[in-house]
């Protein structure tokens, strides 16, 4: 079975952090489709596995309607993990790109505005409110969508590969 994850993409120029759509590819045309909110991606992500996307999931949608969007280089691409869960209701699952373009980064902001970075943070906070008692570390996923390179401007590649370290020679 062909699993083909959700993406969300951000346009070169605009702060990082900004995610400019919510997509997700037909299972059987392979045609992107944007969605309209970030809470029907994370429904839609949450168990891509066990519940394949196609069009007529959408209203008035068919595989015979053409693409909202077309994959290409105008935008960064990242492309996230099929059954990441959905963010538990107050929390906010927050992916920024690096200014390089070289990878994103994942937190959380919690309902009392408390940025969580990584796993341990996280276990620490739910120990600490009782209000969260319900929920465990199996509720968050702190994996980064991954940037597709082809979508990198050649400026941002170009200026990544000559930063990084070169192997020292003996």
């Amino acid at each position: 079975m062909n699993i083909t994850p959700i993406t969300s993409y951000k346009e070169p120029g605009t702060p990082s952090s900004t995610v400019i759509a919510y997509a997700v590819q037909c299972d059987k045309c392979y045609k992107w489709r944007t969605l309209a909110t970030e809470e029907h991606f994370e429904e839609i992500r949450r168990n891509l596995t066990g519940d394949p996307f196609v069009c007529d999931k959408l209203p008035g949608i068919t595989c015979e309607n053409p693409a909202d969007i077309n994959y290409d280089s105008s935008q960064v691409w990242a492309i996230d993990k099929p059954d990441i869960p959905k963010t538990p209701k107050g929390f906010k699952r927050i992916a920024t790109l690096r200014g390089d373009y070289t990878k994103t980064d994942v937190k959380y902001l919690t309902p009392d505005g408390k940025h969580i970075r990584t796993s341990p943070q996280m276990v620490e906070y739910l120990k600490r409110q009782p209000a969260y008692s319900d929920l465990s570390l199996s509720d968050f996923c702190f994996t980064a969508p991954k940037i597709m390179s082809d979508t990198v401007p050649k400026h941002y590649k170009n200026l990544a590969s000559s930063t990084k370290k070169k192997p020292k020679l003996k």
